[in-house]
């Protein structure tokens, strides 16, 4: 293993000549950045087409014009460059990293993975590069240094830091190069030269294996790979199970940029689109015209398959500047979701007003975030209602109507909701920290935090109960890319899987290995298991 000095460039003391001068400086410098990630993002569409998209999401960030605004406007009041836009890029970051999401919380590196390169090309610092031979052992890696990594001298990445949505963790993967993230500060302690081995599957990490181990892991990486180049093939084609139900694998969106990645990882569409990226980061909420032209955008990039357009999840974690709240010791269990809709209904109703406008034009499916009562779940369709009427052009042919099951109450009460909706999606990630009151982002109780402990096992099962034959039961959350976890979902009665991009084509290949659609030993164990990792156990068997 190696582990080369990986840090970042902090502003230099400079002389501030003019504003003029200065901002000159600030535009050639974005200019020269934006060259340097269009080449990069030539680079990874040549082996990975769809990941290449994080750089499309980069050149949108370089580009902000709120952004470089902020930056210009330090450096009229007197501000070098190089500060400026430090100080700019930092006020974004730190938005980004208060959003709960841990999707929309990624956006947060990749902010700061621009602002470094920008800052480096200010303070005339060469690009940082990856020198070494073996397993790559670092803190943390942008994006641009993933990118190229070789992957005939780099065996393997792991990161101390990071999250499994991590883009770097991705590139590196895209390069054929196993990466575990996560792994937590000790692992920088390893003295280089030591062997060590990973799983990037799994990511266990073993350190000093005997050559037993060893040969172990290389079957298994071999193995992965022949499957990996499998699903990479069939990628476009539809996913069903041996005994013939048709699963569809959809994808998990947060810009039109990820609708592209979408659509050349073979998604049957998108199960969820996160909307609020079109609310975060600004002073305005967006018109109903640049709802719309987003919205289109993401439908056509995805050829004008269905898209689920899950209304304006945010709260007290996560603050509007245009919604004023009040301080909240809990948000996570305050106004948020369609409570903070229901309570800002201008907002509420101006999206439902560009959704409708667009269904009439490709199929769409609206869902309600946070629902926990019936009657939360009529009044938004009353607001649905009248913003048909104001439309003006009757209900949409192809509208459909579904809520996400986030709250423990809206999962012990599926029946009653499905007279009013026409599907159900279980936002996985939430369910279970409401389940075991773990919260996601704390790192003291994230062990607890498990999807398949049997209580949220149970929870999935009684939704797909209570929803019936006719209701389309959908999982969105992080368990749905778990392939491991593939055969109980569609046993309970699971029958979409929308995962992030990249995640499409190993998700649609563990649907073709399930032999039978029904698996009544299977839910039975698992739902009779005393904890996660008898689930587990059981799964595996």
């Amino acid at each position: 293993m190696f582990t080369p000095a990986v840090v970042d460039v902090e502003p230099p003391d400079e002389h501030f000549d003019s504003a003029d001068a200065q901002s000159a400086r600030l535009r050639d410098a974005i200019d020269d950045v934006r060259a340097d990630i269009e080449s990069l993002r030539a680079t990874t569409a040549q082996h990975s087409p769809a990941d290449a998209a994080i750089f499309d999401a980069h050149l949108v960030m370089l580009d902000d014009p709120d952004l470089v605004a902020a930056a210009l406007e330090r450096i009229e009041s007197g501000v070098p460059a190089s500060r400026a836009w430090a100080e700019a890029v930092a006020a974004v970051e730190a938005e980004w990293r208060a959003v709960d999401d841990p999707y929309l919380r990624e956006r947060a590196v990749d902010v700061h993975a621009v602002g470094q390169q920008v800052l480096r090309k200010l303070a005339g610092i060469p690009d940082a590069t990856i020198d070494g031979t073996g397993i790559l052992v670092v803190d943390d890696l942008l994006p641009a240094q993933a990118a190229v990594l070789d992957a005939e001298k780099v065996a393997g990445v792991i990161l101390a830091g990071g999250s499994p949505t991590s883009h770097a963790a991705i590139l590196a993967r895209a390069r054929g190069i196993p990466a575990v993230v996560a792994a937590g500060s000790d692992i920088l302690a390893i003295e280089p030269g030591v062997t060590v081995a990973l799983d990037g599957s799994t990511g266990e990490i073993i350190v000093d294996p005997d050559s037993q181990t060893l040969e172990r892991l290389r079957g298994e990486a071999s193995r992965a790979a022949e499957r990996g180049e499998l699903a990479r093939a069939s990628a476009h084609e539809s996913a069903s199970t041996a005994d013939g139900t048709r699963i569809l694998v959809a994808a998990n969106l947060g810009s039109v940029e990820d609708a592209r990645a979408a659509a050349e990882s073979g998604a049957d569409g998108s199960g969820l689109v996160r909307t609020e990226f079109l609310y975060l980061d600004r002073a305005q909420p967006p018109s109903v015209d640049e709802q719309i032209d987003t919205y289109l955008a993401m439908a056509d990039a995805l050829g004008g398959q269905r898209i689920t357009l899950r209304t304006l999840d945010v709260g007290g974690d996560k603050p509007l500047p245009f919604v004023p709240q009040p301080a909240e010791e809990n948000p996570f269990l305050g106004l948020r979701g369609l409570r903070l809709a229901l309570a800002e209904k201008t907002l509420f109703d101006d999206q439902l007003r560009a959704i409708v406008t667009v269904a009439h034009q490709t199929p769409i499916s609206i869902m309600f975030p946070m629902v926990t009562t019936v009657d939360e779940l009529l009044t938004a369709r009353e607001h649905l209602d009248a913003a048909i009427t104001s439309v003006g052009r009757g209900e949409p042919a192809g509208l459909e109507v579904g809520i996400m099951i986030e709250v423990p109450a809206a999962a012990l009460k599926t029946a009653a909701f499905a007279r009013y909706v026409d599907f159900f999606s279980i936002g996985t990630n939430d369910l279970t920290q409401y389940t075991l009151a773990a919260e996601r982002g704390n790192t003291s109780v994230a062990a607890l935090a498990d999807p398949l402990d049997p209580a949220v096992v149970t929870l999935i099962n009684r939704v797909c109960r209570g929803a019936g034959p006719d209701r389309l039961v959908a999982v969105c959350g992080e368990l749905a890319a778990d392939e491991t976890a593939t055969d109980l979902l569609v046993a309970l009665g699971v029958r979409e899987l929308s995962v992030a991009p990249r995640a499409v084509p190993p998700v649609k290949q563990a649907v073709r290995g399930i032999e039978a659609t029904t698996n009544p030993r299977l839910v039975e164990r698992c739902l009779e298991a005393d904890a996660a990792h008898s689930v587990r156990a059981a799964l595996i068997k």
